[in-house]
């Protein structure tokens, strides 16, 4: 044989002799990850079970008045007040999508496409603000409308993200001057 005939004989690959250990090995790394998947769904729906105190969300009311604001965007979930981690899921309050706002004289109307819309009465709201994070979405300084609200006697933070990051200073200041204003009327 001569030395270049030698040399393409050696450029072939060696053949794969244990299958049995690499198809082993992958469906065991499937196994995992389908156990590691199964084991947060099962503490997602165990959150939800904790949270089952929580009264059913509000529908929007027959005549809420004409609309202040209106707004579309993402909504990011809610959270126990003041603790952005703590997620609420109970009712769908943690799955996160697409939201159209509308703020009226009655509350503000939350209408989530693919997930379960609610009401927050004028009476109910707590505080608006800008802020950076809620519920694991951290975003830039500000880039968030945080909504302080009322339900069950307990606090909630709900965050949402308008398609025009512009528009949350405008919401800020309304919705906490109809928050004053129903404080106000509420001490008379």
């Amino acid at each position: 044989m001569t030395p270049v005939i030698l040399l393409a004989a050696q450029k072939e690959s060696a053949e794969v002799t244990d299958w049995a250990a690499r198809i082993g090995w992958v469906v065991g790394l499937g196994l995992f990850v389908a156990l590691v998947y199964w084991l947060m769904r099962e503490g997602w729906k165990w959150r939800g079970t904790l949270q089952s105190d929580l009264p059913a969300l509000l529908g929007a009311p027959d005549e809420p008045g004409t609309a202040k604001l209106g707004m579309s965007g993402r909504y990011h979930g809610s959270t126990t007040a003041g603790q952005w981690l703590d997620r609420i899921v109970a009712h769908g309050l943690g799955t996160r999508s697409r939201v159209e706002l509308t703020l009226t004289d009655a509350g503000l109307d939350v209408v989530r496409p693919g997930a379960t819309d609610f009401f927050v009465p004028v009476e109910a709201l707590r505080e608006a603000r800008l802020d950076k994070g809620i519920a694991g979405k951290v975003l830039t300084e500000g880039g968030l409308l945080v909504v302080t609200w009322e339900h069950g006697g307990k606090l909630l933070d709900s965050g949402f993200r308008s398609g025009r990051a512009a528009e949350h200073n405008e919401w800020v200041a309304t919705l906490n001057q109809m928050i004053n204003k129903t404080e106000t009327e509420g001490a008379r």
